[in-house]
């Protein structure tokens, strides 16, 4: 798949050249090294169609890993970056000349091909090009004697600036319009101003293309700068217009100049009693810089036209002071008097001129660039120097018998300053005064009007605010809670309170669960601490959202969850189970294997008992399994009991809250709820949402309030404040650890086996008994060799239908309706694809294969591998060469079993899927090994796809049985089952009904 890439050109003509990357195998450099050429860069490749419209062919040159196994026909390298060696390259694609940079990037950010993805380097300046749309829409630009000009007058924009200019990916920097054209490569703060200065202009000028400038009434040389500015084309002006235009930007000077550069500081400084003068020192300051700056008072001691601080050469540095002071005092008047004197260093301030400037002044010099340093308890953002409230609290009497996040906390309320407590007294005394600035215990704090007015309404009232336990919890994470318009400046908590919400928050380990003695297998370290937490909340009836990647046994820990709760006294009633049906027969396996003594019920089928016969059932099972198919269909049923568990496996099915599946799962009654999941949630804020709101109703707020103050701050804008705002509000109730994280890796096997129960469609069973007794009478009336041929030929016949029912009627529909085994392998594939992980699909049937690859394009909609023994040799070695090094590569390969079994090396792949089964223990680890082999730095997980009730699953049964049967099909294949008699056969293809799962 092809990678745009792209970046700006400064010269010789500026504009934006787009080009498309593509990965391939090269073993030496295609054009040998020759001075006077530069070669063309492999990995360019021409696309059918241009990314862009209105985007003319060109080249460019850039500084390139080689990315090729020998250097020796390569120029000495220009660079290293990361240690890789870059060469100069030509590089074929596309330029975009300014006036079209703007809609044509957008037009690309917006056009999500499946056919290529967008390089970083082009993402970056995706985001510059939004950025400069918001500057626009603001009017943040000038007309100037040199034309259109940037004009960053926020504070807020600078910073931005700075920071597109420190992020700004190295691969930007290394283009340029010719061989030769500037000193390779641009500074980034340079390349970016220059971006910003001609793609402005460009769009300005199409914008005005079409304006009709007044013919009359206009001196020659205000005309001619008109047109200048509508068009772009080069007019001498005359000196003298010149020079008023540039007295005339005079004042915005310094935020036309996009370079980093030296600002005005001011720093109050508070008087050391609490009747001493304020002071407000001048000095300057880098921009980035926060705490310190360079005196005024060194400033006047320079008798040079430079000076060095920091590492920084600042230019005039007096002249520079006296600027940003007389702009300064354009907003804050007190200033004006320091500018009666030769050489100001500082202002003293009446108490009055101090609030005025905290109250007032501050945001708007703020907002023009100037610096502020104000002492900790008077920023204006310090919650903690506040007039607010102080938490005393404790759980209620009835938190023995569970809680809930709306349960209503026991509390005190403590009146306080900053952190100093007041009492009503204190409080009335403080009021009183003039001043708003309090000197309190040696330190300064503002008291706001506004709090003053809720503080004292807040005291006369008879009623005092109540707090939930999600409100606790939000204090406790550092979140900023109001209450009757006072922040909530601390929280002190008893014992128990505490313990809880340590709990909660990580702070404190949980204590560990031991493994519950009927439980057959072993827990890894991991999964004890999975069951510790669900225990824990479940301890407390708060609900809990267990996220952990696949393969970590999220299953397991459930069962061993519930086996817990049965062993330790604590399971009185039912638990009730929601799945996709495609999995329904794996918990039940599951179940029978770990937790043989939980007595598991699956609800499902025409016969399926309701109203009093399906309670009578009920009372007899610890863990009833259903669909969500059947969670809105049997919605009255599963209403009748008050469940002690309620669990959703494959959480993300309830991702549209306004289904009525959703609605229905909200509807169920239980005491303690629990969601599964295996796709990282943060990549879907709604989901998130929708799960958490099953788990807690209105933790996260309704849906709208949810979309403004997260989802659109985090989707559109990237605002990692509200995103980790979030992540510390749900993170209570969230466990999700990764297979790479260093904890887990060192739990894991190398290798972990697992086997896929799939179910049967109606058509599958139908076809299934079909295809079983027309077989059987055939097999009864023959012997020898075709006895033989009529088994293996009944045996391909069963494992088709169990595929895809289209398989075996020579069908081109293969809609995964019909298939329990297509629906599971779909689902599967769908969440590694959310983390990132790479699949190899083995199957035994090529036919299958390919369409198995048309319909997985389709649903997965990306590219997937396919090769058999057709496969030509070429591109047999090229998928494999892309599979494990292209970047971009598709994330799934089909392979028939016979072709891709032996001889391949794809150890990127980490999950290996036996859609169907060879029943060769041998030819199957064969396959498996193409992933688990040397260079495999990842546990490769294999997962046995095997139908319920069928064939497939009575002969795994038997090779784990009887592991001589094994070891004696080793080599033989399914030999050995056409040497079974009529009855031995008969018992083994006869479809179990009681054991499917019919979808």
């Amino acid at each position: 798949m092809a990678v745009f890439r792209g970046t700006w050109l400064a010269t010789p003509t500026p504009r934006f050249f787009v080009w498309a990357e593509e990965w391939r195998s090269l073993t030496q450099a295609i054009t040998p090294w020759v001075p006077t050429a530069v070669p063309v860069y492999p990995y360019a490749t021409q696309l059918k169609t241009p990314p862009l419209v209105n985007a003319d062919p060109s080249v460019a040159y850039a500084a390139l890993p080689a990315q090729i196994q020998e250097h020796h026909l390569l120029p000495p390298p220009l660079a290293e970056v990361n240690g890789e060696p870059l060469f100069l390259w030509q590089v074929p694609g596309w330029a975009i000349p300014a006036s079209g940079v703007l809609e044509q990037l957008h037009q690309l950010g917006l056009q999500g091909r499946e056919s290529a993805a967008i390089g970083d380097d082009l993402r970056y300046w995706l985001h510059v090009s939004r950025w400069l749309l918001d500057l626009i829409v603001r009017g943040q630009y000038l007309p100037t004697a040199e034309g259109w000009r940037i004009l960053l007058t926020h504070g807020g924009d600078r910073d931005r600036f700075r920071q597109f200019s420190q992020r700004m990916p190295h691969l930007c920097r290394c283009y340029q319009g010719d061989a030769t054209a500037l000193r390779f490569p641009p500074h980034a703060t340079d390349l970016l101003a220059d971006f910003l200065h001609h793609t402005l202009q460009g769009y300005l000028h199409a914008v005005l293309a079409s304006l009709e400038l007044p013919k009359v009434g206009l001196a020659k040389a205000h005309s001619h700068w008109l047109t200048f500015l509508k068009t772009g084309q080069a007019t001498e002006l005359p000196p003298s217009f010149v020079e008023r235009l540039q007295r005339w930007q005079e004042p915005y000077r310094e935020q036309l100049d996009l370079r980093p550069q030296w600002r005005l500081a001011l720093q109050l400084v508070p008087p050391a009693t609490a009747d001493g003068d304020w002071y407000l020192a001048f000095g300057l300051q880098t921009e980035g810089e926060t705490e310190t700056m360079l005196a005024a008072a060194e400033i006047w001691q320079c008798t040079q036209e430079s000076l060095l601080y920091h590492g920084q050469v600042l230019w005039q540095p007096q002249e520079t002071l006296l600027r940003g002071l007389g702009l300064a005092s354009r907003i804050y008047r007190p200033l004006d008097r320091s500018l009666q004197e030769p050489s100001p260093v500082g202002l003293t301030l009446q108490t009055t001129e101090v609030y005025a400037f905290l109250q007032s002044a501050i945001p708007l010099l703020e907002q023009q660039g100037v610096a502020i340093i104000v002492p900790p308890s008077l920023r204006r953002n310090s919650a903690q120097h506040r007039l607010g409230l102080r938490m005393i609290a404790s759980l209620p009497p009835t938190a023995t018998s569970g809680l809930s996040i709306e349960s209503l906390m026991q509390f005190q309320w403590q009146l306080q300053l900053g952190q100093h407590p007041l009492s009503e007294a204190d409080f009335d005394q403080l009021r009183r005064q003039e001043s708003p600035l309090v000197y309190l215990n040696g330190e300064w704090v503002l008291l706001r009007p506004q709090e003053v007015k809720a503080a004292q309404e807040f005291l006369q009232s008879p009623q005092k605010t109540q707090l939930s336990l999600a409100d606790t919890l939000r204090i406790a994470t550092g979140d900023t809670v109001t209450v009757a318009k006072l922040p909530i400046l601390g929280l002190d908590a008893n014992d128990a309170l505490q313990a809880l919400l340590d709990g909660l928050t990580g702070k404190q380990t949980l204590d560990p669960v031991p493994t519950p003695q009927e439980f057959c297998g072993e827990l890894r370290p991991y999964q004890a601490r999975g069951v510790a937490w669900l225990s824990f909340l479940e301890r407390w009836r708060l609900g809990a959202c267990l996220a952990d990647d696949m393969g970590l046994g999220k299953t397991i820990q459930l069962l061993a969850f519930l086996l817990h709760l049965k062993e330790a006294g604590r399971a009185y009633r039912p638990t009730l189970l929601i799945c996709p049906t495609s999995v329904l027969g794996n918990w039940l396996r599951e179940c029978q294997k770990f937790a043989p003594t939980l007595r598991a019920y699956v609800h499902h089928g025409s016969d399926r008992p309701k109203g009093k016969a399906f309670l009578k059932k009920v009372e007899t099972h610890d863990l009833i399994l259903t669909s969500y198919a059947l969670l809105q269909r049997d919605r009255t049923t599963l209403q009748q009991v008050s469940w002690q568990h309620l669990v959703l496996d494959e959480a993300q099915n309830i991702k549209n809250a306004n289904t009525q599946q959703s609605q229905a799962a909200r509807e169920l009654s239980a005491q303690f709820r629990i969601a599964l999941t295996g796709t990282p949630l943060e990549n879907r804020l709604l989901e998130l949402w929708s799960i958490m709101d099953f788990l807690h109703p209105g933790y996260l707020g309704n849906r709208t309030y949810f979309q403004h103050r997260y989802v659109r701050p985090i989707e559109r804008y990237g605002d990692t404040t509200s995103l980790n705002a979030l992540r510390t509000y749900v993170q209570p109730f969230i466990l999700r650890r990764l297979k790479t994280d260093r904890s887990i890796i060192q739990d894991l096997p190398e290798k972990q086996e697992m086997l896929v129960y799939c179910g049967l469609t109606l058509e599958q069973m139908q076809l299934y008994s079909a295809v079983v007794a027309d077989s059987l009478a055939a097999i009864e009336n023959s012997e020898g060799i075709q006895r033989r041929g009529n088994i293996l030929a009944t045996l391909t016949k069963l494992k088709q239908i169990c595929n895809h029912p289209a398989q075996y009627l020579k069908q081109e529909d293969y809609a995964p309706d019909r298939s329990g085994k297509l629906q599971r392998l779909i689902e599967m594939l769908q969440e590694l694809q959310e983390v990132g992980d790479r699949a190899l699909v083995f199957t035994q049937f090529a036919e299958f294969g390919t369409h198995l690859k048309t319909y997985l394009e389709k649903a997965l909609q990306m590219e997937v591998f396919f090769l058999s023994g057709r496969t030509p040799k070429a591109q047999r070695e090229l998928m494999v060469e892309r599979f494990q090094h292209d970047p971009e590569a598709p994330t799934v390969f089909i392979l028939s079993l016979k072709a891709g079994g032996v001889g391949l090396n794809l150890t990127r792949a980490n999950h290996v899927f036996h859609y169907d089964r060879w029943w060769n223990p041998a030819v199957e680890n064969q396959a498996s090994d193409r992933a688990f082999r040397i260079g495999q730095a990842r546990t490769v997980q294999i997962h046995k796809f095997v139908c319920t009730g069928t064939l497939e699953e009575k002969i795994h049964e038997q090779i784990e049985q009887k592991k001589a049967l094994a070891d004696m099909i080793v080599g033989s294949g399914e030999q050995w089952l056409t040497e079974l008699n009529l009855d031995q056969l008969r018992q083994l293809l006869t479809l179990d009904k009681e054991r499917v799962i019919t979808l």
